[in-house]
């Protein structure tokens, strides 16, 4: 499985550095969707900042609804420290007096979550990227390049596929289809295996691993060569009865490298060369023997691991 990673979301370099055309109607629509439904998706840092710098109307808009979003998450963020602050001082006048498990939960629950708001708010403001600020987990969007009818786009998806013609209660009837086995291409994903194909461009990636005392434990993997991934991947255009749409997508997953299983995981994503993008992302759905091979001839640098802070 991959557990979450970080990849490349700011999709003017996704475009650049894949010689990709831009598909700015995904994008508005996406924000669009995001903004006007109450922000429902989960959508890394990265995504939304590549917008701080506006060229084009298009841009303009979604820059314009980024900004409304952060200016309403803040005044939430500044209500609830204010009531976190009023909790811990409460707590900790209940304290001076008389020792009880109430106050000491509230000033621990209130302390942490004090914390946690200041590095929320901090982010909001913050313009100076970090890692973390490209990650994403399963439920989350990431940046994909995908194809469609012979021509490439960038846009938004959702890091678990539904299948398009299937009811929106499969997201939890198979809450596992952000990854999609490279065993079962033909059997559960033989809609979209030979059909619609997409790349992310993965730095580091992220899996749970159980220890030896049975403790679990989230490992990260970097290719020691410091290369980007370029991870195949299925996806979907879902359309709803009402004319809801949803783009989402699935990482293929093999059996591991060698570090990777000595780490103590059974799954590695695929990270295919990049001469092989095109023919990956345009497939011949009468010849899949040509796509287990562009498989087989997969980019191997060694995944260094470590624990994940």
């Amino acid at each position: 499985m991959c557990y979450s990673a970080q990849a490349w979301q700011d999709y003017e370099k996704f475009q650049r550095e894949t010689d990709s055309p831009l598909s700015m109607k995904e994008y508005v629509k996406f924000f669009w969707d995001w903004k006007s439904k109450g922000t429902p998706y989960k959508i890394p840092k990265a995504m939304m900042d590549a917008f701080n710098n506006p060229k084009t109307d298009d841009e303009r808009k979604i820059h314009g609804w980024i900004e409304e979003w952060k200016i309403e998450q803040a005044a939430k963020f500044e209500q609830e420290l204010f009531k976190q602050k009023k909790r811990l001082a409460d707590a900790e006048r209940m304290l001076k007096s008389k020792v009880t498990k109430k106050a000491e939960n509230d000033q621990r629950v209130a302390t942490n979550k004090i914390s946690q708001l200041k590095v929320k708010l901090d982010d909001l403001k913050r313009i100076k990227s970090l890692p973390k600020d490209s990650r994403f987990f399963p439920g989350n969007y990431s940046t994909v390049l995908a194809s469609e009818g012979g021509k490439k786009f960038v846009a938004p998806m959702r890091y678990q596929c539904r299948l398009a013609g299937k009811p929106e209660s499969y997201d939890k009837r198979y809450p596992g289809t952000y990854n999609a086995r490279r065993d079962n291409l033909e059997g559960f994903w033989k809609g979209q295996f030979g059909y619609t194909h997409g790349i992310i461009v993965v730095e580091t990636f992220y899996e749970n691993v159980e220890t030896d005392e049975g403790r679990n434990q989230v490992l990260q993997f970097t290719p020691s060569d410091g290369g980007p991934m370029y991870v195949a991947c299925l996806w979907s255009r879902w359309l709803g009865e009402d004319g809801e749409e949803l783009l989402s997508f699935a990482a293929i997953t093999d059996d591991p490298e060698p570090e990777v299983a000595a780490a103590g995981h059974d799954r590695t994503i695929i990270n295919i060369k990049p001469e092989h993008i095109e023919a990956w992302l345009n497939p011949d759905p009468n010849n899949l023997q040509a796509l287990y091979d562009i498989f087989d001839d997969k980019q191997h640098p060694y995944y260094e691991n470590r624990e994940a802070a």
